[in-house]
C-alpha cells in the first residue's frame, strides 16, 4: 500500500520541529541593532534605532547575554549577494501572488530559473497544507538550513566542564577541610543589588582557569579552553555546557554581558572635551596668580562626606560641611529628587557657592576637581559663582596635587573608617583655621592665612609669592 506523502517530504526538507512564530526581524537587520549596542547605546535607544520596540530590544539583549552572534557582530563580514536575501524572498511572494510564473520571476530578480525554482520547493510554508510562499517563513527555513552547528568543548568534555565548575562555583571550604555554605542567595536572573549579600564560591576567574588548565595537565591537550569561551558558555544560552545562574560566581556578577563602550560613557555625561583639565589655562600651572582652586571630598562611614577647597598658589583651605537632608535614612528617596545623603550634586553646588561668594572677584578664577557625579552641575556653579570648573583626566589624581596632600593632612583630624557627621560646621572652621595657621615651607615657612593676607592687601591682586 503506498501512503500519501506529506508536503514536507515533498519539499525536500528533513523532518523538523514546529517552526513557531516568525522571527520579528531576519538576522541582517539586527545588524543595526548590536551597532548601536557597540556604539555604548542602551537597549532601548538601539532598538528605536533598529525601528523595533523597546521590549523587543531588550529581549534581544537579554537572549544574547549582552554579546552579538559572531554572524552580526559590528567586525563581522556583510552577507554577499551570492544567496537570495530577505529582499528578493518578498519580490518573489509578491510576484507568486500575482500568478507569475517561475522563468518571469527568475527574469525579474536577474536570477537562475532552477535557483526560483528551489526556493519555491525547499522554503514554502506546508503547514497549511499546500506550497504556499512567503518570504518571512521561507527566510526562516534559509537560516535554519544554512546553520553549521558545533557543540561547545565544554558541553562534549565532560571532565573539563566538571573542572571549570569546580573552580568557578565550588564550595568554599575552611583550614581543617570543612564545606562552609555561606549565606542564602537565590539568583534572580540578574545582577546582584548593593550592600547585599553574595554567594561564596570559589570563584576563579576564567582567565585563571585557563591558565591554570596548563599547569594541571601540562600532558593533555584536551584539557584546553580560553577564557572567552568559558564567558560565552556563561553568558549564551542555549549553548549546553554552563547554567546561566553560575554567573552569580563572577567577581562581577553581571547576569549580562556589559559592552565596553557603555561603560567608558557612564556618569561622565556632564564632563565635554571643552572642560577638561587640558583645556586649562597654563598659568594656573606656575601658581604666580591666586584664584585657582582645587576641589574634592573626603568620605567617611555611612555616606558621611566633607567637601575640601584649596588654593593653588597660598594653600588656603576651606571645608565645606555637608550635612544629610531631611528624610535621610528614614525614607525613600524620591527617584528623580535629590540625593539626601548631604554630598549629592545640589548639596555640593550650594556648598561651594556658598563659601566661594565670600572671596573677592580675583580669587574666584577657576576650580578643578575630579570626574565625581557630585560636580554634575558644574553649568550652574559657573554662573553662581563666576568660577570656570575644570575636571581631571580618569584615574588621574596627581593633577590636583595641592588638593590630595591637604586630604592626607585633613586625615589627622578625620581618620579613615569613622563618621565624619559627627563633625558640625564649628569644627570644621577649627580645623580649617588650623591648617591656615600652620607654616608651610613652600610658601618660606609663612602660613596660608599670611599669604592669603598678603595677596588682599596687594593692590593689583597679581603677584604673590612663588613657590620656590
Amino acid at each position: 500500500m503506498i501512503t500519501k506523502r506529506r508536503r514536507s517530504a515533498l519539499a525536500g526538507r528533513a523532518k523538523m520541529r514546529s517552526p513557531g512564530r516568525p522571527p520579528v526581524l531576519h538576522r541582517s537587520r539586527r545588524r543595526p541593532f548590536w551597532q548601536a549596542i557597540a556604539q555604548g547605546c542602551s537597549s532601548e535607544e538601539a532598538a528605536r534605532k533598529a525601528g523595533v520596540s523597546q521590549p523587543v530590544g531588550t529581549r534581544w539583549f537579554r537572549e544574547c547575554g549582552g554579546m552579538p552572534p559572531s554572524q552580526l557582530a559590528p567586525s563581522a563580514t556583510p552577507p554577499t549577494g551570492r544567496y537570495l536575501s530577505l529582499t528578493e524572498r518578498e519580490h518573489i511572494a509578491l510576484l507568486r501572488a500575482r500568478g507569475a510564473g517561475v522563468r518571469e520571476i527568475a527574469r525579474e530578480l536577474e536570477r537562475a530559473a532552477s535557483t526560483i525554482s528551489r526556493e519555491l520547493r525547499r522554503n514554502a510554508a506546508t503547514r497549511s497544507g499546500g506550497f504556499a510562499y512567503r518570504a518571512v517563513t521561507a527566510q526562516w527555513h534559509a537560516d535554519r538550513a544554512a546553520r553549521r552547528p558545533k557543540a561547545a568543548k565544554l558541553a562534549t568534555n565532560a571532565t573539563l566542564r566538571t573542572y571549570v565548575q569546580d573552580r568557578l562555583a565550588g564550595r568554599v571550604a575552611g583550614p581543617g577541610g570543612k564545606m562552609l555554605p555561606g549565606p542564602v542567595v537565590l539568583w534572580n536572573g540578574r545582577r546582584h543589588g548593593r550592600r547585599q549579600h553574595r554567594r561564596w564560591a570559589r570563584a576563579w576567574s576564567p582567565e585563571q582557569i585557563a591558565h591554570r588548565l596548563v599547569i594541571d595537565f601540562p600532558e593533555d591537550a584536551s584539557m584546553r579552553i580560553s577564557h572567552e569561551a568559558i564567558y560565552q558558555s556563561l553568558y549564551i544560552q542555549g549553548r549546553g555546557a554552563l547554567r546561566r545562574e553560575l554567573t552569580a560566581c563572577l567577581r562581577t556578577g553581571r547576569a549580562l554581558r556589559m559592552p565596553r563602550q557603555r561603560l567608558r560613557g557612564r556618569g561622565k555625561s556632564f564632563v565635554t572635551s571643552e572642560i577638561l583639565i587640558s583645556e586649562r589655562p597654563p598659568t594656573v600651572e606656575d601658581r604666580a596668580i591666586p584664584g585657582h582652586w582645587e576641589g574634592d571630598l573626603i568620605l567617611g562611614l555611612a555616606s558621611s562626606a566633607i567637601g575640601t577647597l584649596v588654593e593653588r598658589t597660598t594653600r588656603f583651605t576651606v571645608l565645606l560641611h555637608l550635612p544629610p537632608l531631611p528624610g535621610h535614612g528614614h525614607q525613600l528617596r524620591d527617584k528623580h529628587g535629590p540625593a539626601l545623603a548631604g554630598h549629592g550634586a545640589e548639596a555640593v553646588r550650594d556648598a561651594i557657592t556658598q563659601s566661594m561668594i565670600s572671596f573677592p572677584e580675583q580669587l574666584r578664577r577657576s576650580l578643578t576637581w575630579d570626574q565625581g557625579a557630585e560636580m554634575s552641575q558644574h553649568a550652574q556653579l559657573s554662573v553662581d559663582t563666576g568660577l570656570k570648573v575644570y575636571f581631571c583626566d580618569p584615574q588621574s589624581p596627581w593633577q590636583r596635587g595641592t588638593n590630595e596632600n591637604t586630604n592626607g593632612l585633613l586625615r589627622q583630624y578625620f581618620p579613615k573608617g569613622t563618621n565624619l557627621r559627627a563633625h558640625s560646621e564649628n569644627d570644621l572652621r577649627a580645623v580649617a583655621m588650623s591648617l591656615n595657621t600652620r607654616p608651610r615651607k613652600t610658601l618660606g615657612w609663612r602660613t596660608p592665612a599670611e599669604a592669603l593676607n598678603e595677596v588682599l592687601r596687594s593692590p593689583n591682586h597679581k603677584r604673590v609669592a612663588t613657590t620656590s
